[in-house]
Formats: C-alpha cells, sequence, structure tokens
C-alpha cells in the first residue's frame, strides 16, 4: 500500500528546483547567444590566434554543459521528491 503525503517544505524545496534549473536554462541560453554573436563578429580570421574567436566557441561549448548541469540537477531534485513524497507501509 502506498500513502502519498505533500507536504510546504517539500513543495517549497521542488520551487527552489524549478527556479535553480529555470535560472540555468536562460544562463545557458544567454552563453550560446554571447558565443555565436563573438564567433560570428570574428569569423574573417580564423585562427587559434584570434582570442574573440576562440572566447566565442568556449561560451558555446560552456552554454552546452551549463544546460546539462541544470538539466541533471532538475531531474536529481524531481527523483528526491518522488522518493520524499512516497512512502510504502506494509
Amino acid at each position: 500500500m502506498t500513502i502519498k503525503t505533500a507536504s510546504t517544505s517539500g513543495q517549497q524545496h521542488e520551487r527552489e528546483g524549478k527556479r535553480l534549473f529555470s535560472f540555468m536554462n536562460i544562463l545557458a541560453w544567454i552563453a550560446l547567444g554571447i558565443g555565436v554573436v563573438m564567433s560570428v563578429a570574428n569569423m574573417g580570421f580564423f585562427s587559434d590566434d584570434n582570442l574573440p574567436l576562440m572566447l566565442g566557441i568556449g561560451f558555446m561549448v560552456g552554454s552546452v554543459f551549463i544546460y546539462t548541469i541544470g538539466t541533471a540537477i532538475n531531474m536529481v531534485e524531481q527523483r528526491k521528491q518522488e522518493s520524499e513524497t512516497t512512502e510504502t507501509v506494509e
């Protein structure tokens, strides 16, 4: 038999997890935009000596990592929330 319980601290914790995911999602899109703009603006001199181009590529790669970490945190928080709210009674 399973019993579902809901607590106010659980709901608050869930909101914080969603807020963190939203923040990291927005941050990833901003980093991607900065990376694309920097890369396109400095495409004329395509070399590893072109620092703005290399920074742009770094921002684009970093945005993928930021999004991945945010998604992983969100999934862990959801799983934790589900395990806390579901209790098994024999």
